[in-house]
C-alpha cells in the first residue's frame, strides 16, 4: 500500500515538474521569437523595400551604345542593388504567361518597350528619393518613361514604422505575460508543498534552510526549461535561414548569441524569484490559512 502512494507521489511530482518546465520552455521560446524579430526588424524592412522595381522605358530609336552605357552607369550607381536589362521580346513573353494568351497575336505587333528594371537599396526607398532618381534617369533624351508605383511606396514607408512601433509593443506585452505565467506554474507547484513547508516549520527548521531547497529545484526546472526554448529557437532559425536567406539571421552572430544568453539567464531569473516571494509568502502563512 505504501509503495503505490509513493509512486502515486511520485508521478504527481513529476507532472508537476513537468508542466513548470513546459510552461517555462514555452514562455521564454516566445519571448525569444519576439526578440529575434525585434533584432531583425530593420532587415525585414530593408527586405521589403528591396522589392520595389523603377522601369526604366527606351524609345525605340535608343542606339545600343546608349543602353549599354546606361545599364552600366545605373548598376554603378549609389542607389542601385541589381539593373536589369528587359527587352521588348522577353517583356511579351512575360505579360503572355501572366494573362495566359498570347496578346500579340491578338494585335499583330508588340506595343512594349525595351526596358531596365533598376531594384533600389533600402536606403533610398522614399517618395523623395525615388522621385529625385526618376527625374534624374528621365533627362536623357532616349527614355521613353520612369515607372514606378508611387501608392505603394507610400504605404510601404508607412506600415514599416508601424511595424517597428507594434513589434516592441508586443514584445513588452509578451515578455510582461511571461513573467505572470512563469510565477503561476511555480507558485501552483509550491502549493501543493504548503503543508510540507509548515510541517519542518514546525519542527524548527528555519526559513533559509525549508527556503533552499525549493530554489534550487525551480532554478534547475527553469534552465532546463530555458535549454528547450533556446534549441527550439534555434531550430526555427535555420529553417527561417534556410527558407529566407536574403535576411541574413546569422549574419551577426555576436548579437544572437546575446539573445539565447539572455533568455537563459531570463528563465533562471525569473525561476528564482517567483520561487523565493511564493516559498516567502507561504512561510508567513498561519496554519489555518493553508487551507484555503
Amino acid at each position: 500500500m505504501s509503495t503505490s502512494f509513493e509512486r502515486f507521489q511520485k508521478r504527481k511530482l513529476i507532472s508537476s515538474y513537468f508542466s513548470v518546465v513546459l510552461s517555462i520552455a514555452l514562455v521564454l521560446f516566445l519571448i525569444g521569437i519576439l526578440g529575434i524579430l525585434v533584432l531583425n526588424t530593420q532587415k525585414l524592412a530593408d527586405h521589403f523595400k528591396e522589392q520595389i522595381t523603377i522601369s526604366v522605358f527606351l524609345k525605340d530609336n535608343a542606339k545600343d551604345i546608349e543602353v549599354e552605357q546606361l545599364q552600366k552607369s545605373l548598376a554603378m550607381a549609389d542607389y542601385t542593388k541589381k539593373a536589369t536589362y528587359v527587352s521588348k521580346e522577353e517583356a511579351a513573353e512575360q505579360h503572355s504567361a501572366e494573362i495566359g494568351e498570347n496578346f500579340i497575336e491578338f494585335l499583330g505587333h508588340n506595343p512594349l518597350k525595351n526596358s531596365i528594371d533598376v531594384q533600389l537599396k533600402a536606403d533610398f526607398v522614399s517618395a523623395e528619393k525615388i522621385t529625385e532618381i526618376a527625374e534624374e534617369i528621365s533627362a536623357k533624351a532616349y527614355i521613353e518613361e520612369v515607372s514606378y508605383d508611387k501608392p505603394l511606396i507610400s504605404l510601404l514607408t508607412e506600415n514599416v514604422k508601424r511595424l517597428g512601433f507594434w513589434i516592441l509593443v508586443a514584445s513588452g506585452v509578451f515578455t510582461f505575460i511571461a513573467v505572470l505565467l512563469i510565477n503561476s506554474s511555480i507558485r501552483l507547484s509550491i502549493y501543493s508543498k504548503r503543508f510540507i513547508i509548515k510541517t519542518m516549520q514546525m519542527v524548527g527548521a528555519t526559513k533559509s534552510f525549508i527556503r533552499k531547497p525549493f530554489l534550487w529545484t525551480n532554478v534547475k526546472l527553469g534552465i532546463l526549461g530555458a535549454i528547450l526554448a533556446l534549441i527550439a529557437m534555434g531550430v526555427v532559425l535555420y529553417y527561417i535561414a534556410l527558407y529566407f536567406p536574403e535576411l541574413d539571421l546569422f549574419g551577426d552572430p555576436i548579437i544572437l548569441i546575446l539573445l539565447f544568453v539572455g533568455i537563459f539567464v531570463l528563465g533562471v531569473l525569473i525561476s528564482l524569484i517567483s520561487t523565493f516571494f511564493a516559498t516567502q509568502r507561504f512561510l508567513n502563512l498561519r496554519t489555518d490559512d493553508l487551507y484555503y
